[in-house]
C-alpha cells in the first residue's frame, strides 16, 4: 500500500528541516499543510522554505494564490489531493507538513464544513467588519440565527462570516471523508517543552526583522494590501499595519508578533489534543516513527 507521512505540531518545532531531510532520504515530495505560505509575496513572515531547497525536494501547495484571494480548508483538501495523487504517480512518498491544524485534521478526520463555496457577500462582511468592527458584523449573525452567534465569539471573523454565508444561503453542513481512506499515513505532532518553543520563537522573529520583514509587508501594502484581506490577518502581517500608520512604534510591533506567536503556538497544542490519530512527540522520537514506519520495522 502506497504511504503518505503527515508532520504537524508546534511552531518553530523544526518540522520543515525534519521534512525535508527525510524527504531527501525517502525519496520524497512535500506538500505545504501551512495557511500563510500559499500566498505569493508572504515569504518571511510565513518563514517559507527557502526557493533553493525546493530546487532540491519539490514543495507543492506553495505561491498557489495571489495575496488579495481567499482559501478555505475545502481549497486545501481538493489541492492537497491532487498534489497526492501527483506524487503518487511518480513512485515516491508524499510528505504533507505544516502547523494548520485545521489542515491537517480535514486530512485525517474529515471536517464538518458547509457549502466550502466562497460567496459573493464574503468580500462586503469583510469590509463591514474593517469600517465597523467584528461586533457588528456578529450581530448581523445574531439577528439571523443568535444560537450560531452564541457559538462563536465576535473575534472569530472568519467563522462569523462563515455561518453568515451558511444561514443565508440555506447550505447544509455535511461530513466530508477523509482522503486518505485505503491510504497507509503516519501522523505526527512534534511538540517541546514551552521555554524551548518561546526562546525559538523570540529567535525566529528577531531573525525575521533582521531579513528584512518590515520591508516586505511595506511592499504589500504599497501594492494595494489591506488589512482585512485573508492573507493580512495572518501572523507577523496584521501587527504592521498599525506601524505604517504611526500608532505603534518598532519595538511594539515586534513584541506584538512575538506575543501573538506565542498565544497562537498555545492554540496549536490544544488543538493538536484533539486528534486522536496524530502521536504528540520530539522532534527525535518523530524522526525514529517515520523511518521505521516507511521502512516496515514497526510491522515486524
Amino acid at each position: 500500500m502506497k504511504k503518505v507521512v503527515i508532520i504537524t505540531g508546534l511552531t518553530c518545532s523544526g518540522k520543515s528541516e525534519l521534512a525535508f531531510k527525510l524527504a531527501k532520504q525517502f525519496n520524497g515530495e512535500i506538500i505545504s499543510a501551512d495557511s500563510v505560505q500559499i500566498y505569493k509575496g508572504l515569504n518571511i513572515g510565513s518563514a517559507k522554505v527557502d526557493a533553493k531547497y525546493r530546487k532540491i525536494i519539490p514543495h507543492h501547495l506553495i505561491d498557489i494564490r495571489a495575496a488579495d484571494e481567499s482559501y478555505n480548508v475545502n481549497n486545501f483538501v481538493l489541492d492537497c489531493q491532487k498534489s497526492i495523487d501527483c506524487i503518487f504517480n511518480k513512485n515516491k512518498t508524499p510528505f504533507i507538513v505544516g502547523g494548520t491544524g485545521l489542515y491537517v485534521k480535514a486530512l485525517i478526520s474529515g471536517y464538518t464544513f458547509g457549502g466550502l463555496a466562497t460567496s459573493d457577500n464574503r468580500e462586503k462582511y469583510e469590509k463591514l467588519a474593517a469600517e465597523k468592527g467584528n461586533e457588528y458584523v456578529w450581530q448581523i449573525l445574531n439577528k439571523i440565527n443568535p444560537n450560531k452567534a452564541k457559538s462563536v465569539h465576535p473575534n472569530n471573523i472568519k467563522r462569523v462570516i462563515r455561518y453568515i454565508e451558511i444561514e443565508q444561503s440555506g447550505e447544509t453542513p455535511n461530513k466530508s471523508v477523509s482522503i486518505l481512506n485505503n491510504i497507509d499515513y503516519l501522523a505526527v505532532g512534534i511538540i517541546d517543552d514551552r521555554d524551548t518553543i518561546y526562546g525559538k520563537i523570540n529567535d525566529r522573529v528577531d531573525k525575521m526583522i533582521n531579513a528584512g520583514l518590515q520591508s516586505e509587508v511595506k511592499t504589500l501594502i504599497n501594492s494595494g494590501a489591506k488589512r482585512n484581506w485573508q492573507s493580512m490577518t495572518s501572523i507577523g502581517y496584521k501587527e504592521w499595519f498599525d506601524f505604517f500608520e504611526g500608532k505603534t512604534d518598532l519595538n511594539t510591533t515586534v513584541d506584538l508578533i512575538k506575543q501573538h506567536t506565542r498565544n497562537y503556538c498555545k492554540r496549536q497544542l490544544t488543538f493538536l489534543k484533539t486528534m486522536p490519530e496524530l502521536k504528540l512527540c520530539t522532534i527525535d522520537e518523530a524522526e525514529k516513527l517515520i523511518k521505521e514506519f516507511l521502512n516496515d520495522q514497526n510491522k515486524k
